[in-house]
């Protein structure tokens, strides 16, 4: 997925130290793109983009699996970003918790209960 931002290194900065990304694009530019595994986040300039943050139902709801969340969630605590709905075992048997990127999508990080 692509995210805007007036300045694409903001974004990228917080996939990479933040959500454990890496950078595979070089520096400057326009756009600035980050991987971890399968997924791939292009961080894009736009002199235009909206002010976070954007909860749903306004804006998305992106879904980042991972295989422990509870390490997740200690990365990110770590990094010192803020949790915008802390760790919750949902009924349907996944755990999950919600932060927003710098750009105002917000993250929902799940993983096996």
């Amino acid at each position: 997925y692509e995210v805007f931002h007036r300045n694409p290194r903001v974004p990228a900065d917080f996939y990479v130290r933040v959500l454990g990304f890496r950078q595979i694009d070089p520096e400057g530019g326009d756009y600035i793109g980050v991987v971890r595994d399968d997924l791939h986040v292009g961080c894009s300039k736009h002199p235009d983009a909206p002010p976070p943050p954007r909860k749903p139902p306004v804006g998305s709801e992106v879904v980042l699996r991972v295989e422990d969340v509870n390490a997740e969630l200690d990365r990110v605590r770590a990094a010192g970003w803020p949790i915008e709905d802390d760790l919750v075992t949902r009924p349907w048997g996944m755990t999950d918790f919600r932060i927003f990127d710098p750009t105002g999508q917000y993250l929902r990080i799940t993983g096996p209960a």
